[in-house]
């Protein structure tokens, strides 16, 4: 594993353990931000 597939293992284990503990209100406000940013547009990988 490369140094950038390590920090986004790292990343995403960051991110799940913050959204465990977010509140319903929290989690509708990050999935509308996410809806209606274009993402798309940003580098897959």
């Amino acid at each position: 594993m490369n140094d950038e597939e390590y920090r986004r293992e790292e990343l995403i284990r960051e991110i799940e353990r913050r959204v465990e503990r977010m509140t319903l209100r929290q989690l509708e406000a990050l999935q509308y931000e996410l809806e209606t940013k274009d993402y798309s547009a940003d580098d897959a990988g």
